[in-house]
């Protein structure tokens, strides 16, 4: 059982001077905000494929035991909304994403908020959605032939791959969809977002994905120090294999039985520059503290 607490992106003019110290330079911000975090989203990859040297390089910036989500690309979920995605996926998988070799975390996707629960459409993405690197590899030779002077269509080895989604429409409020999470072993993401959006707590495969996007202000709010012992209890039930007493749940069918879970938590509070020390006093509650 493994936890990783960290934050959603790392370059942010605001927290020059203050997250990171006056005078660092951005190339060694990653370097920095890793030494400190077990993980980072990376959001670049939602608005445009990266690259392998990109990846490469993130690789060899942070430290051995870190770990990185890729948050999928949004020509998929927000420009096609899921149609016809097998050509975009490979894309993905051959835009470097092996170059991070161990260090590859799970993929998160993010449908729009206008984006309704479509069983047929959904199914469609989520079996093909690759569960190990070979079938990553697999399916990245199948990318668009712009790709070729670009592609890295090599792995280290066979690694698990895991797979998160966040919705954001209230029709995603049905026991149909946590039921195609657990047949595709997809994790459900469990988003705190003031309000705006459902807040759903099903456990729908062999890990919890949590993103913390402020609880009263929504991008901007921090955590107090009761809302963080709220989510630390919260982590701990999850990653013993238990789910909280009043959790909110969708479906009434029990969730998959585990005697432990990995879990990834993301703060995505950013804006005042709260996300690296909430996630920081996240860690120290939950004895993740990492010595600086």
């Amino acid at each position: 059982m493994t936890i990783r607490i960290g934050i959603s992106g790392w370059r942010y003019p605001p927290w020059r001077g203050a997250f990171y110290p006056k005078g660092l330079r951005q190339d060694d911000e990653l370097a920095y905000a890793s030494s400190r975090l077990s993980s980072i989203e990376i959001n670049g990859s939602f608005y445009s494929l990266q690259r392998p040297e990109s990846y490469a390089a993130w690789h060899d910036a942070t430290p051995k035991d870190f770990v990185f989500t890729n948050k999928g690309n949004r020509f998929i979920t927000h420009t096609l909304r899921l149609r016809d995605p097998e050509k975009p996926l490979a894309n993905v998988m051959a835009s470097g994403v092996f170059a991070l070799r161990a260090k590859l975390g799970p993929f998160l996707w993010q449908l729009p908020p206008n984006f309704q629960f479509d069983a047929e459409r959904l199914e469609g993405f989520l079996r093909l959605l690759p569960h190990d690197t070979e079938a990553a590899l697999a399916l990245a030779r199948k990318h668009e032939p712009r790709m070729d002077p670009r592609a890295l269509l090599a792995i280290d080895r066979k690694r698990k791959l895991r797979h998160a989604i966040e919705v954001r429409h209230d029709s995603f409020r049905d026991p149909a969809f946590i039921a195609l999470l657990r047949k595709y072993k997809v994790a459900l993401v469990v988003a705190d977002t003031a309000g705006k959006w459902p807040y759903m707590e099903d456990v729908t495969a062999d890990f919890m994905y949590v993103r913390l996007h402020g609880d009263a202000e929504l991008y901007a709010s921090g955590y107090s120090d009761e809302a963080l012992a709220h989510w630390a209890d919260r982590i701990r039930v999850w990653t013993k294999g238990g789910q909280p007493q009043d959790a909110q749940l969708v479906s009434t069918k029990p969730a998959p039985k585990r005697a432990t879970r990995d879990l990834y938590c993301y703060f995505d509070n950013d804006i005042k520059v709260r996300s690296p020390y909430d996630a920081q006093r996240l860690m120290a509650l939950l004895g993740l503290a990492k010595d600086e």
